[in-house]
């Protein structure tokens, strides 16, 4: 990719020409307009610079009234990530997103699993995000499956986790004096503009700062030409896929593939982590 002969701003629409040429085939100056705010007179200048830059890139299509993607399309100011494309329409699955507001174009048509959303205050979200941010304490009222009435209490958050359902607040907790995920969807409230300076730092939290990586396989009792089908899912080379990840999130990553149950099935379970003694070595479960 060559980005560095022309300003960012210019790159940043030349990257959008070519997510569209790439993904849809096909682009115009209103869509130069729609997503950037610009004049039809910069559009018409940047369509005419990126000719200059990626010669034969595209071509003018009289009838379809756009200019489409050539054979020898090469994109050379974005790298196509088919993960990056489908993330778009997951936000956009999700009501978290506007199409407009993404550079897929045409939407196709697609469905995800609905998500049962988590109750979530933006307001302590914020209060959380700026406390992370500062380094300070917060007190907050908290309800944990623990306990059947809600606790106050006070915490120094200092890192948001996603267990693929719910999102946490790394967290040392004064009261049970660790380092804890707590649900966000289960702080009742935060008690504003009462902080303090967070005595323990996060760097001290080990499973979130110390690093792993697990091991995957196709389970061992699954025929051959299973295994081969899962190395090809996983992208698995030579039958084992390295993941890497925060000590902190093995165990959501565990629950997400069944990895914590026995008597599952290998149907079910697909994968098994290799370096399990490493892995609960490092969870401190050995």
């Amino acid at each position: 990719m060559q980005t560095e002969s022309v300003r960012w701003s210019v790159a940043q629409r030349f990257a959008f020409l070519e997510q569209r040429l790439f993904w849809v085939g096909r682009v115009n100056k209103v869509d130069l307009t729609e997503r950037f705010g610009i004049s039809v007179p910069q559009a018409s200048a940047d369509v005419a610079h990126y000719e200059q830059m990626a010669p034969g890139n595209m071509a003018y299509d009289h009838k379809e009234k756009a200019f489409l993607a050539t054979p020898d399309f090469a994109p050379r100011f974005m790298k196509p990530d088919a993960r990056a494309y489908l993330s778009q329409l997951l936000l956009i699955a999700d009501d978290a997103l506007e199409p407009s507001a993404t550079w897929v174009g045409a939407v196709p048509s697609h469905a995800a699993i609905p998500k049962v959303r988590r109750r979530m205050d933006p307001e302590v979200l914020r209060v959380i995000v700026r406390a992370i941010h500062s380094r300070q304490a917060i007190r907050i009222v908290y309800q944990s499956l623990s306990n059947p009435e809600p606790t106050e209490r006070w915490i120094a958050p200092h890192g948001l986790g996603f267990d693929g359902f719910r999102w946490h607040a790394r967290a040392w907790c004064y009261k049970r004096s660790q380092f804890l995920d707590m649900v966000i969807a289960r702080f009742i409230s935060v008690v504003r503009d009462e902080t303090r300076p967070a005595e323990i730092d996060g760097s001290l939290d080990r499973e979130w700062n110390e690093d792993i990586v697990l091991r995957l396989a196709p389970h061992p009792d699954l025929p051959e030409a299973h295994r081969r089908v899962i190395e090809l899912d996983y992208g698995m080379e030579n039958g084992v896929k390295e993941v890497r990840m925060r000590v902190a999130m093995v165990y959501y990553f565990e629950k997400n593939l069944c990895l914590d149950l026995d008597g599952v099935g290998p149907e079910r379970q697909q994968v098994v982590i290799l370096n399990r003694n490493e892995v609960d070595a490092a969870r401190g479960k050995t």
